[in-house]
């Protein structure tokens, strides 16, 4: 059954896999995510709360579901021909500096608004790998920073909203989810700096 919870000042409600209630409030990218987990058999929690923008109001979300959260940023080549996601500790500052020269691209930047709806089915504010299940023309390239490579447990994303929370494993979402979705990703190396 659903558990209510109030953590540092939001109210939420946590699931044991798909929310079972305001289903009809949902949209079809949320519902689109819960239907492919679903399908593949993933173990998640799901956690309805409040719209979170900020990564401090990410934090309220990483303290009610008791995993971290990581940053996820949606970056473009300077011609907006390629697209990338990239997902990074919560704390990591990030330049794109140390990423262009790893990935071949003379500069990055954040890629618009369109074209995160476009391909990921995301507005601002819920970048989400999830979002590459709706990528079926692969023009989005995960791309993940190697100190992530040792979290072995739960963290927590958005399902292409950010009025809820999934906590998966990190493990899950490389080994299961990306393959359902014919992605693969790529480590890089960013500084702390």
């Amino acid at each position: 059954p659903p558990m209510t919870e109030t953590s540092d000042n939001i109210q939420a409600v946590k699931y044991h896999g798909r929310p079972t209630d305001g289903n009809n409030c949902r949209s079809a990218a949320e519902q689109g995510v819960y239907d492919f987990l679903d399908r593949l058999g993933i173990d998640y929690v799901a956690y309805c709360h409040r719209a979170a923008f900020t990564m401090e109001e990410c934090a309220a979300v990483r303290n009610g579901l008791g995993v971290p959260v990581f940053k996820n940023l949606f970056l473009t080549n300077r011609q907006q021909t390629v697209f990338f996601l990239l997902i990074l500790p919560a704390d990591k500052p990030f330049k794109t500096k140390h990423l262009s020269s790893q990935l071949g691209c003379a500069r990055l930047s954040f890629a618009s608004a369109e074209a995160m709806e476009e391909y990921l089915h995301i507005k601002p504010g819920a970048v989400s790998p999830m979002g590459l299940i709706f990528d079926t023309s692969h023009h989005v390239k995960l791309i993940i920073d190697r100190d992530l490579a040792s979290h072995s447990g739960r963290y927590a994303c958005h399902p292409c909203v950010n009025t809820a929370s999934i906590a998966i494993s990190l493990d899950d979402l490389l080994e299961r989810i990306l393959p359902a979705t014919g992605h693969d990703f790529k480590w890089v190396d960013l500084p702390e700096e």
